[in-house]
């Protein structure tokens, strides 16, 4: 892809953590500066005993399970917040296989992202594409756009490796609480997020620059109690907080290797 085709918007300068997740996936939506960020942060994945690339197919795995157990207990309202590029088994695809009068709302704050959505779903009423960031929760929570949503009813919010790019944790906490006090009990928060196995912080340390110097500003992997907290006042479904690979997969969890955490948690 050349800068010349780059959409209106789009800064080719600077690597983009949607791009560069796009790369880690296959997908050809990315330039060489996203390519050649993101092969830094392959190499240094290795280094700590993982594989950022299986880590990002694990956990595209997790979301699609998590959509569809959703939809099978009747879930019919489903809100992605750094939705990404789109790609195979996108939300909409696969709670409309379990519930065919499901409604989808997209967020992002990628000009790309944005462009590539609104695209491929263009015509269709039971979905929308707004241009959010999760670090305002109001954005997106009061943008007309969302109306495709009725927030009276419960709705399926993922936050699926995202949240890694706000850095402090009082702040993550507040962005779930923004959603958390605005959504109908039986509403469900999905998250996943890179956390360090038993790898000491330091091991690290070369993926956070890289992500650094990328349109996030930041990177911040986080330890399993953390992530617990951070579903304070909800009620995770089983198994609970587990690598992503181990969430109602066919995977026994290994909380020492790095990985992706995950959960889906009800709101009472």
């Amino acid at each position: 892809m050349s800068a010349e085709r780059a959409p209106a918007g789009v800064d080719t300068t600077v690597p983009s953590v949607a791009r560069m997740y796009d790369y880690y996936l296959g997908g050809k939506d990315n330039y060489a500066v996203d390519r050649e960020a993101a092969a830094k942060v392959i190499e240094a994945s290795r280094e700590t005993g993982t594989d950022i690339q299986v880590a990002a197919r694990d956990n595209r795995a997790f979301l699609g399970r998590a959509v569809r157990a959703l939809a099978d207990s009747g879930v019919r309202q489903f809100l992605d917040v750094g939705a990404g590029l789109p790609t195979q088994e996108n939300v909409h695809q696969v709670a409309r296989r379990s519930a065919p009068d499901s409604r989808t709302v997209y967020v992002d704050n990628d000009p790309m992202v944005l462009v590539h959505a609104r695209a491929l779903l263009a015509g269709d009423p039971r979905t929308s594409v707004l241009a959010g960031d999760v670090r305002d929760p109001a954005s997106i929570l009061d943008d007309p756009g969302l109306a495709v949503l009725d927030l009276g009813e419960p709705v399926a919010v993922f936050f699926c490796a995202i949240l890694q790019f706000v850095p402090d944790d009082d702040e993550v906490a507040a962005i779930l609480g923004a959603f958390r006090e605005r959504l109908a009990p039986g509403s469900h928060l999905v998250l996943s997020h890179p956390f360090y196995g038993e790898r000491p912080d330091e091991a690290f340390d070369e993926i956070g620059e890289v992500y650094t110097r990328s349109s996030s500003g930041s990177f911040t992997l986080r330890t399993r109690p953390s992530l617990q907290r951070l579903l304070a006042g909800t009620e995770p479904l089983e198994p609970g907080l587990v690598p992503v690979q181990s969430w109602r997969g066919d995977r026994e969890p290994d909380f020492t290797v790095p990985s992706y955490l995950g959960a889906v948690a009800r709101i009472t």
